[in-house]
């Protein structure tokens, strides 16, 4: 009888092709069909009600079953099928939601690794032959997430050639199965992979979740428990940073500051106790405090200053006590993912250190005192009143090159054109920079892709908000956005100022951490010496600094020196140095005396909406 069932279950007929006047099917078994063939099967003549009514034609793919989960608290398992054909699609998704098993469909591959980040499913199942993207290919941009590394793929497949199969095998593939295939198999294959790469995934966790030396957690692994809690209405997360580090890195050498900031950690994993704790880099530290009460906060932001500004450290020898200075974002502010709220609690830090008790709490900014323009920004979006202009950057040495910086405007109900200056705080006033700085980075992805379509490729230095930087799944996004476009990452800049990038220096650093693998570069701009600005240069994987528009008029002695300071220490990190804002001869002169290697200002052309300019025989 199960063997009668499967043979007629194989023979179901395929949607019609196009032309084709025979009525097509929706091959979807009915919920809990599969029990049909196990040993507690039903009597054979229990019948379902669902199981009266066949699918309509035109069916979309069945939501998923609600089952209880797999394996006592776990979820049930989530397939992500990608395939062509409507029908094998459905069939597909029928015959694992009736196991219990949540299945997602996507018709376009063009769609797979916006809705992997979006769902993270367990598995994905997909043909090997589709239009627009192969399997092949699809592998390839699966694999170069760092987050789908792991992620089983299994090939669904009537493709009988073994070297295509063992290519794509070499490209990451988990597994081939056979068309046609028994629905039971094809249950069994899927639920044997999910347990293996949940099982393996588990043990990963487990091994970097704490850190050997101090106890404290992994931080994405702190990161990741922090977002799974949000929104949340009580609670909070502390940024703690230790002041001094340069002084103590240049008297005792980097690895003693390593032992130190290791004992540092030590200490506070005591003193946090059960409270998530988490080493963010060489010298801050985060505490997730779930349930803590609102009163709570700030006591628990001096029990973590006493307990280490009171402690006395050992280092080779001698006895010294820390500053630090503690920043904390309560939950109840309606943060909705983690890297918003390491952002705020990174801001506070920053204020703690005007404090006198190196304490301070973060607070929301204000909505409703926000210029005139913040009422616009929503209907310009909407509107599409929003321009991108392009400014070109030229090599002093000379090249053919092409590089623009893009610039951002917004054309006003009366006309009016607005620059970015005036945008980006009423955008972050308002709280819709996010959504305009995807929006300029689309912009900007298009075209890149257009430009690498005409063999005329080129290179964009595109502005972000670290806000925009910080929020969860925005790194992924851009990732997958780059291999769709079939971009090359170098002809991507992130562009960010240099005010910004030294407040939310920890979160911007793990949005170029992701994103260096890809190949995108970074740029910080606006820059002016300083110690911290200095001190970041070694902390972020820079390719490019901006200037500060005051260097192109450095007729100041002090000033000029500055300048040369800062182009000196970026050329021993490695960095490019571009000037900006250069408007005469005299301050290109200065400029290029002073050795830097890029020019960039209305000297040169001023900002245009084509991307025209002659590089190849420009002279300077």
């Amino acid at each position: 009888m199960i063997s009668t069932a499967e043979h007629l279950l194989l023979q179901l007929p395929t949607a019609g092709k196009p032309g084709d006047d025979s009525p097509q099917r929706g091959e979807t078994p009915p919920p809990n069909y599969w029990r049909r063939w196990s040993e507690d099967a039903p009597p054979a003549d229990a019948q379902d009600a669902s199981s009266t009514h066949a699918a309509p034609p035109d069916a979309t793919p069945p939501n998923p079953v609600p089952m209880p989960p797999l394996g006592g608290e776990e979820p049930p398992f989530r397939v992500l099928i990608v395939e062509d054909d409507r029908a094998q699609a459905l069939f597909a998704a029928g015959v694992l939601n009736g196991a219990g098993i949540e299945s997602i469909v996507a018709a376009d591959p063009a769609d797979v690794i916006d809705m992997m980040v979006r769902i993270t499913p367990d598995l994905v199942l997909m043909d090997l032959h589709m239009p627009g993207l192969s399997g092949a290919e699809l592998t390839t941009m699966i694999r170069a997430h760092e987050s789908f590394l792991h992620t089983p793929i299994v090939f669904l497949t009537g493709d009988p050639d073994p070297d295509k199969q063992f290519e794509v095998l070499e490209l990451g593939a988990d597994d081939f199965l056979q068309k046609p295939i028994r629905p039971r198999h094809l249950i069994a294959a899927i639920e044997s992979r999910v347990k293996r790469a949940r099982a393996l995934g588990k043990q990963r966790m487990t091994e970097a979740s704490r850190h050997p030396a101090t106890g404290l957690m992994a931080r994405g692994h702190l990161l990741q428990q922090l977002g799974a809690t949000l929104p949340a209405s009580g609670g909070g997360v502390f940024f703690l940073e230790v002041e001094g580090t340069a002084t103590l890195r240049e008297r005792f050498g980097y690895a003693a500051l390593e032992r130190l900031m290791t004992e540092t950690g030590r200490r506070l994993g005591d003193l946090a106790g059960t409270h998530p704790a988490t080493r963010l880099n060489d010298h801050s530290f985060l505490v997730f405090t779930p349930g803590l009460d609102d009163d709570g906060l700030e006591r628990q932001a001096r029990v973590w200053r006493e307990g280490i500004s009171q402690h006395h450290f050992e280092v080779d020898g001698h006895t010294i006590r820390l500053r630090v200075t503690v920043g904390y974002a309560a939950l109840k502010h309606g943060f909705t993912d983690a890297g918003g709220v390491l952002e705020a609690a990174e801001t506070a830090s920053r204020h703690a250190r005007s404090q006198a008790t190196s304490i301070a709490a973060y607070e929301p900014p204000d909505r409703t005192s926000g210029s005139d323009l913040s009422e616009y920004l929503r209907d310009a979006l909407a509107d599409d009143r929003f321009e991108i202009v392009y400014q070109p950057i030229v090599a002093v040495a000379g090249g053919d090159e092409a590089q623009y910086q893009t610039l951002l405007r917004m054309r006003g109900a009366d006309g009016t054109l607005h620059n970015a200056a005036e945008i980006v705080p009423a955008a972050e006033t308002s709280g819709i920079i996010h959504d305009i700085d995807r929006w300029v980075l689309e912009r900007g992805l298009d075209v890149l892709q257009q430009r690498r379509a005409q063999g005329r490729p080129v290179r964009l230095f595109i502005p972000q908000s670290p806000r925009t930087l910080a929020r969860d799944a925005y790194a992924d996004w851009l990732a997958s956005a780059i291999a769709v476009r079939g971009l090359e990452g170098p002809s991507l800049v992130i562009d960010v100022r240099l005010a910004d990038a030294l407040i939310h220096s920890v979160t911007l650093r793990q949005f170029c951490d992701h994103l260096v693998p890809v190949g995108v570069q970074f740029c910080v701009s606006q820059y002016e010496h300083s110690p911290d600005a200095d001190s970041l240069l070694s902390q972020l994987p820079l390719g490019y600094i901006r200037l500060s528009a005051r260097y192109a008029h450095a007729d100041a002695g002090a000033l000029r020196d500055a300048m040369r300071t800062s182009i000196d220490r970026a050329h021993r990190q490695g960095l490019q140095v571009i000037g900006h804002s250069v408007e005469d001869p005299q301050a290109a002169a200065t400029l290029w005396m002073s050795g830097i290697d890029f020019i960039q200002g209305n000297l040169v052309q001023q900002a245009a909406s084509e991307l025209d300019f002659d590089f190849k025989n420009a002279v300077l």
